[in-house]
């Protein structure tokens, strides 16, 4: 998505860690940024490290989509101010999966301090008949 987020997230063993760069429009109105991005920027993350394990494992998308799970639950805790003008690191893994359902822990950190974590449920989706 050329106006997405424009994360990238890589695998390094269990964890997923990707960077992310604030833009001006993610500003909170106090020059930090906004936590409706935080939240959007961990739960994109989140799905990159569901998306490892349900490619690991062979879980085939369903029809079209490429991704057979979907967000069913996130819980954002903000922990610190998040700086709008400097890169964040983006860490997650998944905790626990099955072909149904997995769940995953990510946090947001900037300067080796955890600025925001999430702790969201994927399902697989299947289409209603």
């Amino acid at each position: 998505n050329p106006d997405g987020l424009q994360l990238q997230s890589f695998a390094t063993g269990d964890d997923i860690v990707a960077t992310f760069q604030a833009w001006p429009q993610h500003d909170n109105g106090l020059g930090y940024l906004n936590g409706g991005i935080i939240a959007t920027v961990l739960d994109c993350h989140s799905g990159a490290a569901a998306f490892h394990v349900a490619d690991a494992h062979g879980w085939q998308p369903i029809g079209d989509l490429p991704f057979p799970f979907v967000t069913s639950g996130l819980d954002i805790r903000y922990r610190r101010p998040s700086p709008l003008t400097e890169p964040c690191t983006l860490h997650a893994h998944v905790t626990s999966a099955s072909e149904d359902v997995m769940q995953v822990e990510a946090e947001l950190m900037w300067d080796d301090k955890v600025c925001a974590t999430a702790a969201s449920e994927w399902r697989r989706w299947r289409p209603r008949a």
